[in-house]
């Protein structure tokens, strides 16, 4: 595949549309990959031009970071590599301190984030989960404090309600601290939340949306079905979790799983691709994060670019995995909204207004020879 690289958010970072991500890196957890895949992973990733590595403190108790930054140096990657990486967890019974996002937290996190990836700034900075408690001004600050100490290069949040992240990059434009440049999200098929609120905030004020768990967690590869003996994969072992992000067997996202199948088969593709291919189309988003335990995994998902889904076939994904605008959102469409134009079409700019910028095509000659 041929990969291209877009800027994230009003950034100029330039990062590839698949990012890899690292939470499979380690078996501390019960499952994942061991180093030797997990190496063969990142190997496969840069040699189909993927510059863009997601991780976190909390991964594998550190393993992740540790192996990630030790196969960046390796390579001599580090220049060419965008390295994000997460804070919030806490690891440390007892210590409340220890976890969240207030001041303490953040400046103990990233020293021990920089030592384990074995380098002397990181790339993206994200808070890994709303606390309920630190303010944000609190938050902002410090992470503006870390850019301008040179620690970290750009700022984003993951897993935040819509107005903390409204009110987050308010705070920033007017205090004039580093603004947001991304948000990490769960974004799939099987679960389209975010659409009401998060991409129309992130493409009117410069965020972009980095989805996680784009296959609801297997679901959407095929490998489980309604009514199945056996263990499948990851997911069978939550079917019993109190998790929210694993809890994906229910008679729509079956339904969801059905069409899919459906729309793959006219493709002549697998249907992680197809799923994969869905999201990363879709308006707002700015990169999706593959995770993958074994190499002909991530090998398959890196081809999940190269082909296009035709209006028709679409149309069928958006429609079986679509579920009804809650309020307010339901006053948003038309049905409401001509009434307040009275009839007349309106719109914010006509088609064609602002074309996008893409830089492609031969380099000139600099030399005459």
């Amino acid at each position: 595949m041929t990969m291209s690289y877009y800027t994230l958010g009003n950034s100029g970072l330039r990062v590839s549309r698949l990012a890899l991500g690292t939470m499979t890196f380690g078996t501390e957890w019960g499952w994942g990959a061991d180093r030797d895949t997990a190496r063969a992973m990142f190997d496969a990733y840069v040699e189909a031009g993927g510059n863009f590595f997601d991780t976190a403190d909390l991964y594998t108790g550190g393993t992740a970071e540790t192996w990630l930054g030790e196969f960046v140096a390796e390579r001599g990657l580090r220049d060419k590599a965008v390295i994000a990486t997460k804070f919030t967890m806490n690891s440390n019974p007892g210590n409340p301190n220890a976890g969240g996002n207030g001041r303490k937290n953040i400046m103990r996190a990233v020293d021990a984030s920089l030592k384990r990836l074995g380098t002397d700034y990181i790339d993206l900075y994200l808070m890994h989960i709303w606390d309920r408690l630190t303010p944000a001004e609190e938050v902002l600050r410090t992470l503006d404090d870390l850019v301008r100490a040179g620690k970290i290069r750009h700022i984003g949040l993951s897993d935040v309600p819509a107005w903390y992240a409204g009110r987050a990059q308010a705070i920033a434009e007017l205090r004039g601290y580093e603004p947001i440049s991304a948000l990490q999200l769960e974004y799939s098929l099987a679960e389209r939340a975010i659409e009401h609120e998060f991409v129309p905030f992130g493409t009117r004020h410069g965020v972009g949306i980095m989805v996680w768990s784009p296959l609801a967690s297997g679901l959407l590869s095929g490998k489980y079905r309604p009514v199945q003996a056996g263990n499948a994969g990851r997911l069978d072992g939550f079917r019993n979790t109190t998790h929210p992000g694993f809890q994906k067997f229910t008679e729509h996202n079956w339904t969801v799983v059905a069409e899919l199948e459906k729309v793959a088969a006219e493709l002549g593709r697998g249907m992680a691709q197809v799923a994969l291919n869905w999201v990363a189309t879709q308006p707002g988003i700015a990169t999706v994060i593959l995770g993958a335990t074994r190499l002909s995994q991530l090998q398959d998902n890196l081809a999940a670019l190269d082909f296009s889904i035709p209006p028709a076939l679409r149309q069928r994904l958006d429609k079986v995995s679509g579920t009804p605008a809650p309020f307010p959102h339901s006053y948003f469409g038309p049905e409401i909204q001509v009434r307040v134009a009275c009839g007349v079409v309106t719109g914010d700019k006509p088609s064609g207004y602002a074309s996008p910028v893409v830089v492609e095509g031969e380099a000139v000659a600099i030399s005459s020879t």
